[in-house]
């Protein structure tokens, strides 16, 4: 068992999953050598070998085409988009291929690739490294989008999301890749995909969010608590697709409901959350569902990147909200 953090979480399934199948490649910009841009693959190329771990060209269409070649013929490539706002030019490849290769091939071919990608702001990034953009890739159907919120989450849903016949794209929060430590045993146990974690059980309100939002939401949890508001806490992890019946069960038990993201906020994850629990759970309902997001403008500069992110002030406000209605 060892203790820590979210990048060496990565690092650590990805290792376990080159050791115990041969089938398993790792490939992207400097990922060998250098074991990329925040060292989740330090180490891996000197353990096993250039022909496990593919330092490639500054092309991620190609890297996209390479990996769903390889896919297809029986390999199992983990490739990185050393951020996701790099990820553009890999877009046509994983829309119009590696997700239709199963309903291309009428189940003849699946596509078992991994694309993992550094996501989100908070780490005073300039332009094109602080987006979160899980909604474009969560309307697609065929991929599954997997996001860990903690290190033992990102070792068991990495582990998962190889393991998967078919394509997942696993976005990483490299605001919490070194926020904190947690035990992780290194038993190559997966995660279940398509399922939410209860993180914190509570009965006034259902609190739901993803990612690095997570860390906000506990805190702001911790807060009520404080103030006699027991907050229920559910970390979706796979926001493709969604795992409604948990999120319904608990909004059953609370009848009241607020979504964090980080994402801007029209046309979201959180928006088909809330949509959700407006078309089926509407009479679970004692108030109306609350969204506390990012805004529909391009994440600013530094200087700014606090005020666009949900803070726990903001959490906080729209809780009262939600609370006051009756």
């Amino acid at each position: 068992m060892a203790n820590i953090t979210l990048v060496e979480a990565v690092s650590l399934a990805l290792a376990y999953e080159l050791e115990h199948d041969n089938d398993v490649v790792v490939l992207g910009e400097d990922v060998g050598i250098n074991g990329g841009v925040f060292r989740a693959t330090s180490g891996l190329a000197e353990k096993f070998g250039e022909e496990r771990v593919i330092d490639t060209p500054l092309a991620e269409a190609m890297i996209a085409g390479m990996t769903i070649g390889m896919a297809t013929q029986g390999m199992k490539p983990v490739a990185e988009a050393q951020f996701m706002g790099f990820i553009f030019p890999m877009v046509e490849h994983i829309v119009c291929h590696a997700a239709r290769f199963r309903n291309r091939t009428r189940g003849r071919l699946s596509c078992p690739l991994v694309i993992r990608a550094p996501f989100g702001g908070g780490i005073h990034a300039p332009e094109h490294h602080s987006e979160s953009v899980e909604a474009i890739f969560a309307h697609i159907p065929g991929i599954r989008v997997v996001i860990p919120s903690s290190p033992s989450r990102a070792y068991g849903l990495l582990l998962a999301a190889i393991r998967d016949p078919d394509p997942v794209l696993f976005l990483e929060p490299k605001r919490i890749y070194r926020l904190h430590k947690e035990e992780v045993i290194d038993d190559g146990e997966e995660l279940p995909l398509d399922m939410c974690f209860e993180l914190r059980e509570g009965t006034d309100i259902t609190l739901v969010t993803w990612g690095s939002m997570v860390k906000e939401t506990l805190e702001a949890a911790d807060k009520l608590a404080e103030r006699g508001i027991s907050a229920e806490v559910i970390d979706v992890a796979t926001v493709s697709p969604i795992d409604m019946d948990t999120i319904q069960e608990s909004v059953k038990k609370t009848g009241r409901c607020v979504i964090i993201q980080e994402a801007a906020k029209s046309c979201s994850v959180g928006s088909e959350i809330a949509a959700n629990l407006a078309e089926h759970g509407l009479y679970s309902l004692m108030a109306p569902v609350k969204r506390v997001t990012g805004y529909d403008t391009i994440m600013p500069l530094f200087k700014l990147e606090k005020k666009y992110m949900p803070s726990v002030e903001r959490i906080l406000k729209a809780v009262d909200e939600v609370m006051e209605v009756s």
